[in-house]
């Protein structure tokens, strides 16, 4: 009997992984997609295969059509000629579809107030997640009926370029009255349709696109992690100058998850095929080339060793100063376990 295919072995144990009692294959297969993206840090370990690329659009595109913004957009396109009443049917469809989001706050504001021992910000003070329904209302009634004020908010609250509601509202205002360049509308409308675009897409682009994704994700776990204490270094912050330099970080905290549900994956990938997210990774990447050592703190010669120290280090006197604050100069002391009285 013939050897069978280690492909083909590796292939059918990496849908085995995904597939379980009730899961629809489709999720699988998109599961099995990002694995086969993430870098193995083990030496040694066989790659994971690639899904079939066919498999991988069908499966996208399904969970795409069943996504909560593509549900938005297609109501508001049937909304369309509906008048007033069209209008509030869309806004109250928004209400059902997208909770209230904020976003999270700047990590180098968290970080301050850590260091200073304050109160931690919870969340971003920009637009409430829930005026990007403008946008979807642009779509289907059309950028007149929505008017430039709520654009701006929609736009800000995506928080590309670290523009505000009030940036936004000063340019769009200037086109509304002809004081500036006209606007493309329909170019919001073809990128709005994310089913449209995957289908749209070749497969390497849809392979790049994951590319982005799980790259920026690295990115983005370093800049959030600044925010708790994570030992500064000359690489990283060339890394958060080139995101902020962007106006970056909001937006990807919109689209990134650390762990993303196959859903949220599909999601994510489809905005990452957009070639202003590519020039950013790639701006980023070549930085990172320039100056990999993002765990090398300068003087210390122990490397990643040195780096995990001072992080450890950190977060127990972030522990000790806070138990102190809060039990009135007691002092904990977490290698004994023991409560000893300051002074």
């Amino acid at each position: 009997m013939d050897a069978v295919d280690p492909l083909v072995v590796e292939s059918a144990a990496a849908l085995a992984r995904h597939l379980r009692q009730g899961r629809d294959r489709r999720l699988a297969v998109l599961a099995w997609f990002a694995e086969a993206g993430t870098p193995t840090a083990a030496p040694g370990t066989v790659p994971v295969p690639e899904p079939p690329v066919a498999a991988v659009r069908e499966a996208l595109v399904w969970a795409l059509q069943r996504s909560a913004s593509q549900r938005l957009v297609e109501f508001a396109r049937s909304a369309a000629g509906a008048g007033e009443e069209g209008q509030d049917a869309l806004y109250a469809a928004a209400d059902r579809l997208m909770g209230p989001y904020r976003g999270r706050a700047n990590p180098a504001l968290v970080r301050a107030a850590l260091e200073a021992g304050g109160d931690v910000p919870v969340e971003a003070g920009g637009p409430d997640g829930r005026s990007m329904v403008h946008v979807a209302a642009a779509i289907g009634l059309g950028a007149q009926e929505v008017g430039a004020d709520a654009l701006a908010e929609a736009f800000a609250a995506f928080g590309m370029f670290g523009l505000t509601a009030e940036d936004w509202a000063q340019m769009l205002g200037a086109v509304e009255r002809g004081e500036g360049p006209e606007v493309d509308w329909g170019l919001l409308q073809q990128n709005a349709d994310i089913v449209a675009q995957v289908q749209r897409a070749s497969d390497e682009e849809l392979l790049r696109a994951r590319e982005v994704l799980v790259g920026m994700r690295m990115f983005y776990a370093l800049y959030v992690l600044h925010g708790l204490l994570l030992p500064d270094t000359p690489a990283q912050a060339a890394l958060r100058e080139r995101i902020d330099e962007w106006g970056m970080f909001p937006f990807l905290d919109h689209v990134i998850a650390i762990n993303p549900s196959p859903m949220r994956f599909a999601e994510s990938l489809a905005v990452f095929l957009e070639p202003l997210f590519d020039g950013l990774y790639q701006i980023l990447m070549d930085q990172f080339a320039e100056n990999p050592d993002i765990f090398s703190i300068p003087g210390d010669e122990r490397g990643a060793v040195g780096f995990g120290e001072r992080w450890i280090r950190s977060m127990e006197e972030l522990t000790n100063g806070r138990w102190q604050a809060a039990n009135g100069g007691a002092d904990h002391d977490p290698g004994e376990g023991a409560w000893v009285q300051a002074g």
